[in-house]
């Protein structure tokens, strides 16, 4: 076997045989710069050395890294308002090289505060003495009534980053036929927040007592603004009976009276526009002994009794509520409700930034006071401030 030492550059190799087993020398780091949460590193690979696999950039502080095989180096995830310094690293089989010389200091960008509404699609209502359809999920930071959530914190994101935003559809009615049970809503997002599509309303089964939609964002059995365990339309009050959707955060769908479905659980009041309005009512139920009841206050849609000429009323766009359920119709193009689409609403003080709201996305932007509100109205997209 034949070991050489072999000097290339700044690094000595060793070959054995005719394979190098030499680390990477060193990479020279560039000017690096920032936008919104983000820099961007270029660097300078050496001339001579071994092969360079991969190059990794590192801040200081926080050891938070991104790596690229040419330069420069995007490293994303940077917290907000905070000065960092990188440097750089080569990479091949036999490890790594020395780092490079630390960067030039640079200063994210600062944070600014985002109050936000986010509710989520409403479930459609059943067919077959239908249980109404639960309202989509609420997520808020400003002022609420009628819910049994708390409050969340506004976001803090940074100027010049995109932020994703989605606007959950209701979940669809279905036809007159034995049995269905209605789809769930689509979930609504804005950045990290995830509000969670109410639930489809569901069937009698075998002429025994059932629930309607659970509401998707309520909690705890009371309704609430939160995505966890979600309020479930109480059960109907007799065979064959249907209870209302769950109100996505107020009350319970109430139990079926006497062959009468039950009505849809209320939604919850917020006045992040400037103007309380109610968002996220339960669809009502219905049975086949020939009773109806209306949604919940806040979208809801109404069940509808066995008749041959009538389609029960879906929950109202962008605000999320159940569809009301069905009984079986002698008219085949009778359906049970849909469930309402959902809305994401956005409040940020004037002086903060201007927001672009980015392709694929339905919104406008007014004003209320000291304060911009965008509402956004449907689609998947990106937003971001400047």
């Amino acid at each position: 076997m034949t070991v050489k030492s072999v000097k290339t550059g700044n690094s000595t190799s060793l070959a054995v045989g005719n394979i190098n087993i030499a680390k990477p020398n060193t990479p020279t780091i560039g000017t690096v710069t920032t936008t919104g949460t983000s820099a961007t590193v270029p660097f300078t690979a050496a001339t001579l050395g071994a092969v360079v696999t991969t190059f990794t950039a590192t801040s200081s502080p926080g050891s938070i890294t991104g790596s690229s095989a040419t330069s420069p180096i995007t490293v994303t995830g940077l917290d907000t308002s905070t000065s960092y310094t990188f440097t750089v690293k080569a990479t091949n089989a036999n490890g790594d090289s020395a780092a490079s010389a630390a960067s030039n200091s640079i200063t994210t960008a600062a944070g600014i505060l985002i109050d936000y509404l986010i509710l989520a699609g409403g479930g459609g209502g059943a067919v077959s003495a239908g249980g109404g359809g639960g309202a989509g999920g609420l997520r808020c930071t400003v002022t609420n009534t009628g819910g049994g959530g708390t409050l969340e914190t506004a976001l803090s994101i940074a100027l010049g980053n995109n932020y994703t935003v989605t606007v959950g559809a209701g979940g669809a009615g279905k036809t007159m036929g034995a049995g269905q049970n209605g789809d769930s809503g689509s979930n609504s997002v804005f950045s990290t927040i995830t509000s969670t599509g109410g639930g489809g309303g569901a069937h009698s089964g075998n002429s025994s007592a059932i629930s309607g939609g659970s509401g998707g964002g309520a909690g705890n059995g009371t309704g609430g603004l939160r995505t966890a365990s979600p309020v479930q339309g109480n059960n109907g009050g007799n065979a064959d009976g249907a209870g209302g959707g769950g109100g996505g955060a107020g009350a319970a769908g109430a139990n079926a009276v006497s062959a009468t479905g039950g009505t849809g659980g209320n939604g919850i009041a917020s006045s992040i526009t400037g103007t309380s309005v109610t968002r996220g009512g339960g669809g009502g139920g219905s049975t086949v002994n020939g009773g109806a009841r209306a949604g919940g206050t806040g979208g809801g849609g109404t069940g509808q009794v066995n008749n041959d000429n009538a389609s029960a009323t879906s929950g109202t766009v962008n605000l999320g509520g159940g569809g009301g359920g069905l009984h079986y119709s002698n008219n085949a193009y009778a359906v049970s409700g849909s469930g309402g689409s959902g809305v994401v609403i956005l409040r940020y003080l004037t002086a903060d930034g201007t927001i672009t709201i980015g392709a694929g996305l339905t919104g406008t932007t007014a004003t209320d006071g000291s304060y911009k509100v965008t509402t956004i109205t449907a689609g998947t997209g990106n937003v971001s401030w400047a």
